[in-house]
């Protein structure tokens, strides 16, 4: 998608915003943890390899991303350091990561099979095994697979090396902590049915690193932390320490006008003015991720809460304005505008959804921007 320069919509990221909520991170990790910044969908939005540095900088070992294409666009960035894919990738592809030295979940010693007639053995395959624990997504579901699993790698060490194994919590950004325990019980099952221990066992996510100790991982898969968000939302808000949001998302006004009494505004011509009132154009719609569930909802000039009013188009959307404002005038979607603020997870509580998907519906045409 070409990037949008020459409007004034941008998200701005804020490099020291980032870099201080790894540094956090790390600073509470157990000796000879490892943190893997989780980079993956964009880094969430806000830029693969502009936040992969920010995060190495800040201390983080290693990254996560979700595809190999990801990983693959770091080690051309010119990252070394270690990367694991936590999608599963087509065995096809199995010698392409073995060669960049990227490493792949295995859900199935059926995958292990199809994956070494690919292998030519000059570098071995690292992989991890990803166990299902109560997440019904990827990974092993009975211990005897994944001892039959390990003994086929160990069987053909000169393609394979298992480098790790995971699993992943359903709730653990929750309070109840049941489920959790359910699923630290059979993973610690799991790992009791390899021969040796590898190199990472890893299950914390950001949420799991924040609120939880368990299984004795040597590994952090941090995710949303990195860019300043409380993987619970609202439900709990008890942090050891703070996170700082990196993302400011703003744009501006390229046209206000007044507009009498019975006024239609946007498709369907669902707003109707009630009496003579003053409409801004604002260039941002539902093709940059501002979806049309924002109707409705506020955004800021001049410190102000501004309506938007109508439907989201998909290149724009208007609000109503208390005045005349010249084009130009900033518009902000998130972040704070003098003394009132927006959220991402405001953003997120209008949309009936997670701050996560606001942060990676953003899409290409919006340029990032750098800062401080």
């Amino acid at each position: 998608m070409v990037v949008a320069l020459h409007r004034p919509t941008r998200a701005i990221i804020s490099r020291s915003a980032i870099k201080r909520n790894v540094a956090n991170a790390c600073a509470q990790l157990d000796e000879g943890t490892e943190l893997f910044a989780v980079v993956k969908a964009n880094a969430y939005g806000h830029g693969l390899v502009q936040v992969a540095r920010l995060a190495r900088q800040a201390g983080a070992n290693g990254f996560c991303v979700a595809v190999l294409d990801e990983g693959l666009a770091l080690r051309d960035a010119g990252f070394t350091e270690p990367i694991l894919v936590l999608g599963i990738v087509d065995p096809v592809c199995a010698e392409l990561a073995a060669q960049n030295h990227i490493a792949v979940p295995v859900a199935e010693t059926s995958w292990l099979e199809a994956a070494a007639g690919t292998l030519t053995g000059d570098s071995p395959l690292h992989v991890h095994f990803a166990t299902d624990t109560g997440m019904g997504r990827i990974g092993f579901t009975h211990r005897g697979d994944l001892a039959d699993a390990a003994a086929f790698i160990d069987a053909h060490a000169k393609q394979f090396e298992l480098e790790g194994i995971f699993t992943h919590f359903a709730t653990a950004d929750e309070v109840d902590i049941s489920q959790f325990n359910k699923q630290s019980a059979r993973f610690n099952d799991f790992v009791a049915a390899l021969p040796k221990r590898p190199r990472y066992v890893h299950v914390a996510n950001t949420a799991t690193s924040l609120w939880h100790t368990a299984c004795k991982g040597n590994m952090v898969r941090y995710g949303v932390g990195i860019y300043g968000l409380n993987p619970s939302g609202r439900t709990i808000t008890d942090l050891p320490y703070s996170l700082a949001p990196a993302m400011r998302l703003e744009s501006a006004l390229v046209m206000s006008k007044a507009v009498p009494a019975g006024t239609t505004v946007s498709y369907g011509a669902t707003y109707v003015s009630s009496k003579d009132e003053i409409i801004g154009t604002v260039p941002m719609g539902y093709a940059d991720g501002w979806l049309r569930r924002m109707q409705g909802f506020d955004v800021l000039v001049d410190g102000q809460r501004c309506p938007i009013v109508g439907r989201v188009c998909m290149d724009q959307f208007m609000i109503r304005l208390p005045k005349l404002y010249p084009a130009g005038t900033v518009v902000t979607l998130i972040g704070r505008d003098g003394d009132d603020e927006i959220t991402m997870q405001d953003v997120a509580d209008y949309a009936g959804t997670i701050h996560y998907e606001i942060a990676c519906c953003l899409s290409e045409r919006v340029p990032r921007v750098y800062v401080d």
